[in-house]
């Protein structure tokens, strides 16, 4: 464990009764990095979430946050924000109020006004919680969990429910957080914030990471797809086409820019158009189907 890790898990299990949930799992999240951390259904994702932060005991193995084991509240506590899917505030209780007593259980010091006026909340600090849309509920959550700028955030789901907008300042607020040394553990389903804006991924599937690494070593390792269609008397395409049951052609490859111009060049070569001709890199949604696709074939 070195001086800027974060967080170290070392040969994490949780189990319910006689159901292993999470199996060894070990990881690093290093200083200023955003890592993601995914999972198919019922991966163990949230057990391992609940042990980082402080909210379950593990089984066996061992967890270093900050330093100090998660479950030392007074050490760590101050130092961490927390966005659950649903916070659980009191309905009665202001939109100030609420962001005010946040900050008193976790003993970071900020000022209310400034963390609404990130989440355009500010019209709102003297509205009841529940008065609030699903929207404006979630941007809450974000401003409690970034109250007080904390070391290390916590960002569960933190755009359902949002709009365009929102997102945009969510992720704009998340930035200057990062730019300012925070480290950044986010679980989300949309993969393409993902892959946009983490440093490192962690994939997990029945307990345990089936793939980690950033999101061009993550991609690298399935081919990109080229695909097209041609006139019924065109020659026989390249090397490497393989016909499908409508007609049309596939080229799996990890030489996409080389086996792109191959096929261009044969097309202009043979005076032929390429109907419906696509060229798509690997993208982590399609590395996320394949780690699925494992659970029925092994």
């Amino acid at each position: 464990m070195s001086t800027n890790t974060v967080i170290d898990v070392d040969g994490l299990d949780v189990t319910y009764g006689d159901f292993r949930a999470v199996k060894d799992l070990s990881f690093q999240v290093e200083q200023g990095e955003l890592y993601a951390l995914l999972g198919t259904n019922g991966a163990g994702k949230t057990s391992t979430l609940e042990v980082v932060e402080g909210h379950r005991e593990a089984t066996s193995g061992t967890v270093r946050v900050l330093g100090s084991s998660p479950r030392d509240r007074s050490a760590v506590r101050p130092r961490v924000g927390i966005m659950l899917q649903e916070s659980g505030f009191s309905a009665d209780l202001t939109v100030a109020e609420s962001t005010r007593l946040v900050g008193r259980l976790t003993g970071r010091e900020d000022s209310v006004e400034r963390v609404l006026g990130l989440v355009d909340l500010t019209h709102h600090a003297d509205t009841r919680v529940g008065q609030l849309s699903g929207g404006e509920k979630r941007r809450l959550d974000f401003a409690t969990a970034v109250y007080g700028s904390p070391e290390l955030l916590f960002l569960d789901e933190p755009t359902t429910g949002l709009d365009i907008q929102s997102r945009d300042s969510l992720w704009a607020t998340v930035q200057q957080l990062r730019e300012e040394g925070t480290t950044v553990v986010l679980t989300t389903h949309y993969l393409e914030e993902a892959q946009q804006r983490a440093d490192r991924i962690g994939l997990m599937h029945r307990g345990t990471f089936r793939r980690q690494g950033t999101v061009s070593e993550l991609t690298r390792a399935l081919p990109a797809a080229i695909q097209f269609s041609l006139p019924p008397d065109a020659p026989a395409p390249p090397t490497g086409s393989v016909a499908q049951a409508d007609r049309s052609y596939a080229i799996e490859t990890f030489e996409l820019q080389r086996d792109l111009k191959q096929l261009l060049d044969w097309a202009d070569a043979h005076r032929i158009e390429l109907d419906g001709l696509s060229a798509a890199p690997t993208r982590l949604d399609d590395v996320f189907r394949a780690i699925g696709a494992d659970s029925i074939t092994s």
